[in-house]
């Protein structure tokens, strides 16, 4: 005869296994969270009181469309070209010189230049000879060619350069 079996146990309860109490889990996520809006924070104040990037001098500008002109030169036809760079060197002369530039007929802007002392009379002289050189190009319709626009273009890269002026000086 057999011996009669042991009784069976009953299941073992959950173990917890976690090992830190319920508070200190608490705690810790209140305390990672403000650390979270505290960084936040300090992020938005250095992005609200970094300095904004420089903006990019007139000349610069001028110069980097008038690269871009080059470009053009032998696609555009010249009566295109000459109202482009004329009105890169417009555009220049109003925001370096602080002059109504681009809201003037050509015989009023170089009235403008003349009254101003901020123009040497090499530049007065080499804005004259450009405007001169584009208002037949656009208005009287002068037959020009890719010589004549590239010269318009040189124009206008020398006097945005300021070559004029330190051939007085």
């Amino acid at each position: 005869m057999n011996p009669p079996p042991d009784k069976l146990r009953d299941i073992a309860p959950p173990v917890d296994f976690f090992p830190y109490p319920l508070w200190v889990v608490i705690l810790a996520g209140v305390a990672a969270l403000g650390v979270l809006v505290l960084l936040g924070l300090l992020i938005r104040r250095w992005m609200k009181n970094r300095p904004a990037p420089e903006a990019p001098a007139p000349r610069a500008i001028a110069l980097a469309a008038l690269e871009d002109a080059r470009r053009k030169v032998g696609e555009v036809d010249p009566y295109a070209f000459s109202i482009l760079v004329s009105d890169v060197l417009r555009g220049y002369v109003s925001e370096q010189f602080n002059l109504p530039a681009t809201r003037r007929t050509s015989p009023e802007f170089l009235a403008d230049v003349a009254r101003s002392t901020a123009f040497s009379g090499q530049e007065r002289t080499l804005l004259k000879e450009f405007l001169e050189a584009a208002d037949l190009i656009k208005f009287a319709r002068v037959d020009a060619g890719r010589r004549e626009s590239e010269q318009l273009l040189e124009q206008a890269i020398r006097f945005v350069k300021g070559e004029a002026r330190e051939l007085v000086q």
